[in-house]
């Protein structure tokens, strides 16, 4: 970053922007004055031709969650008879003024919200003096504020339409618009550059993390592949069992309790638990058992016990029944794709597919002799070390580059107070 901490100073030490404004007039306005505010709204579900062969976007939070904040379509469509005056223009933004109150994005092309979404197009007025780009950036600011000033009496914290127009935006050398915009467009140009870092930084680590999961994959089913007659093969029913002990709430908190919600994906364990049983009993698992989410088994979910505990139906949990067998050996054949596979296949149910108990048992394990299995464990394990790090690694690194990205936007926002 040490392009980025020369561009924020300059030669005489004074802040970044102080330096861009160089002594010009700030003027605050306040959003009522600066845009068109609008609520939004949800066409009938009744009515197919509101929402059958539509071409006008229609956004919901959703949208922002998987394809960002700045946005040309949205998931769902609505038709011209579904719209109640006019469209929200092209060019405008939009922000979530209940639940998750301030997720915003900017929208290029005419447009419709839900209700839970307030949308803000500029002015005639103001077109030619404040670029949308620049209110984009300034908007996370504003989204903060939402969040602080919120109504947070009832069930959902809520701002409304009157609390949000009262908010200011700082408009520099109002007076020279030219000049106005140049200023804003430096700004526009420093963070639209922070976040394309910020996005290559996260798909470089995101393509290490894939790039070593796919070797993992490619050197465990290597050290697990055997010829038919190279090793005794058994069903995990002859080899394990399903766990029928019982285990009390008492005896259950949120580190020993595992839910299918608390079992992560992909095969990176487990976390603590946010739904403990508060009466009844639940399955016990004890050290060495290995716990499977049974609920969409596609999301690989699996975790070697090293604790006692209690789980609940939605998560199976298997004991070995063979001293011949090492519970780590066990837990990689269980943890390849292979199983998972097989376990789909014959899984229950369309939209929330169930592994099917019974024939989970039937899958076939091989058995190498205690040597061989401990030298494939000692490997695999420390492919998974490797693997659980970067995957551990890579939200703490994008965390640290977002915070460091937010502390430019605040320094380049500092307008002081209108």
């Amino acid at each position: 970053m040490d392009n980025a901490e020369a561009n924020t100073n300059s030669q005489d030490n004074l802040p970044f922007l102080e330096n861009l404004l160089d002594g010009v007039e700030v003027e605050w306005k306040t959003v009522d004055e600066i845009f068109n505010v609008k609520n939004g709204y949800t066409p009938s579900k009744k009515k197919k031709e509101f929402w059958q062969n539509g071409d006008i976007p229609w956004f919901r939070l959703e949208d922002i969650r998987q394809n960002g904040r700045i946005l040309n379509t949205a998931f769902q469509q609505v038709t011209k008879s579904a719209v109640k005056g006019d469209l929200i223009p092209a060019n405008s933004l939009f922000m979530s003024t209940t639940a998750t109150i301030g997720e915003h994005a900017l929208v290029l092309t005419p447009f419709l919200t839900n209700q839970q979404i307030t949308s803000f197009s500029l002015k005639d007025a103001y077109k030619e003096i404040l670029s949308i780009k620049f209110m984009f950036h300034y908007f996370f600011k504003f989204s903060n504020w939402c969040k602080e000033n919120a109504n947070k009496n009832g069930s959902l914290g809520i701002i409304g339409v009157k609390k949000l127009k009262e908010y200011k935006i700082p408009i520099p050398c109002p007076e020279n618009p030219k000049k106005s915009l140049e200023i804003q467009q430096k700004i526009v140009d420093i963070l639209d550059t922070f976040t394309e870092l910020t996005a290559e930084l996260t798909a470089e680590l995101t393509a290490e993390l894939t790039a070593r999961k796919q070797q993992f994959s490619y050197y465990r089913e290597q050290l697990l592949s055997f010829d038919e007659n190279e090793v005794e093969w058994k069903t995990l029913g002859e080899i394990g069992e399903y766990s029928k002990d019982r285990i009390g709430f008492e005896e259950l908190d949120e580190n020993n309790y595992v839910g299918v919600d608390n079992l992560l994906q992909d095969k990176l364990g487990k976390t603590i638990s946010t739904r403990v049983p508060t009466k009844g009993n639940s399955t016990r698992f004890q050290i060495n058992d290995i716990l499977i989410g049974n609920i969409r088994p596609y999301l690989k979910k699996i975790w070697l016990s090293d604790s006692i505990g209690g789980t609940n139906g939605d998560v199976l949990t298997i004991r070995l029944i063979n001293e011949n067998i090492s519970p780590k050996f066990l837990y990689q054949v269980l943890a390849d794709d292979n199983f998972f596979a097989f376990n789909m296949k014959y899984s229950k149910g369309a939209k929330m597919p169930r592994g099917n108990k019974t024939k989970i048992m039937d899958y076939l394990i091989p058995i190498p002799s205690p040597k061989e299995q401990e030298r494939i464990v000692s490997i695999l394990d420390k492919f998974d070390i490797i693997t659980t790090s970067i995957s551990e690694g890579l939200p703490k690194e994008i965390a640290l580059r977002q915070k460091q990205y937010e502390y430019y936007r605040n320094q380049l926002l500092a307008f002081g107070n209108g």
